[in-house]
């Protein structure tokens, strides 16, 4: 079964294509020719300092992705609430891509357009709510954003340094703004399978907690415990100072990123839904630069139903027992 689905696949150019629109520290202005400056980009992380400033320009959109009920009880003044969940798939797998016209309709209720300034603002509670952050803000750049920031801490940092709350619900003017997906930043099952089976995959960074890696442990929806073939192990919480909230200074997530062996070259990050796996695209990508890191949405929870090799798979009674206790935690 397996080999007559990977012989089904194209492997085009011998493998995974990996190549990604270079991405740089500025954007041309609209209208403008190659002879002119060009238009400075935001920071990817800003801090509770750095947002303050921001708050009430035209051009700038803060999306608190918490809940509704969090989002009622007090925001940054001026936040436009699009809870986490519309940007999440199906509850069998919540890292499979969200249709584009429910996405093209968020942001339009949003006010987003291209020239937006958009701003993801997460809980802050501890560090995966980051990973929540930054699953959004990697799904609207590759679907054409490109001024974009993560508050770094979140509402929780936000508070904490002094920042006022507010319950008042802002109006906006809705945009016209449609989404389309960039399918050459997106890496799907097929194009992984192809990728595995050529020998030809890029260096395959598995986000998760070790004892997911190492196959002790899975994610409820996931069919299997183990890992992609040939994975390395990186846990996402490495890149966050410990016991809080916030990333570590860049020259230390520029470091553990060299330490990866992602600074350069093609890299996928994964974990079980793409959750997890977005901290560690976010840090290699928009931190270090590399270009050439990609995120695979749907992660082990989709590869894991499939007929596909994995790793650190325990034999079957293995695989029971572990059932069984995961039933009595």
């Amino acid at each position: 079964m397996l080999n007559k689905l990977l012989l089904s696949l194209t492997i085009a150019a011998g493998g995974l294509s990996l190549a990604l629109p270079v991405s740089a520290n500025t954007l041309p202005a609209p209208g403008a020719t190659q002879a002119q400056p060009a238009v400075a980009l935001p920071a990817p992380l800003l801090t509770p300092a750095d947002l303050k400033p921001l708050l009430g320009q035209p051009d700038v959109r803060i999306l608190d992705i918490r809940s509704d009920k969090d989002y009622a009880e007090g925001h940054i003044p001026g936040a436009i609430n699009t809870p986490y969940g519309k940007f999440r798939g199906p509850k069998d797998n919540a890292g499979q891509l969200v249709p584009e016209a429910a996405l093209t309709e968020v942001l339009r209720k949003a006010g987003i357009d291209r020239n937006t300034h958009v701003i993801v603002v997460h809980g802050g509670a501890d560090h995966t709510d980051f990973g929540a952050a930054a699953r959004v803000y990697w799904t609207l750049k590759v679907g054409g954003l490109s001024r974009l920031s993560i508050l770094d801490g979140g509402t929780k940092l936000w508070q904490t340094r002094g920042g006022a709350l507010d319950k008042a619900v802002p109006t906006v003017a809705p945009s016209q703004f449609t989404y389309r997906y960039d399918e050459t930043q997106i890496v799907s099952s097929q194009e992984l399978a192809a990728a595995v089976q050529s020998s030809s995959a890029p260096l395959l960074v598995d986000a998760r907690p070790a004892r997911f890696y190492t196959g002790e442990a899975r994610a409820d929806a996931a069919a299997r415990y183990g890992t992609l073939p040939g994975a390395q192990s990186f846990d996402n919480a490495q890149f966050f100072v410990k016991g809080g909230t916030t990333l570590k200074p860049a020259a230390e997530l520029k470091s553990l990123v060299a330490q990866s062996g992602a600074a350069a070259g093609p890299a996928v990050s994964f974990c079980n839904t793409g959750h997890w796996a977005a901290t560690n695209w976010f840090v290699m990508s928009e931190i270090a630069g590399n270009t050439a890191v990609k995120l695979y949405p749907a992660s082990m929870v989709e590869w894991s139903k499939a007929e596909l090799p994995m790793q650190n798979q325990p034999s079957r009674v293995s695989a029971l027992v572990q059932d069984i206790k995961r039933a009595f935690e």
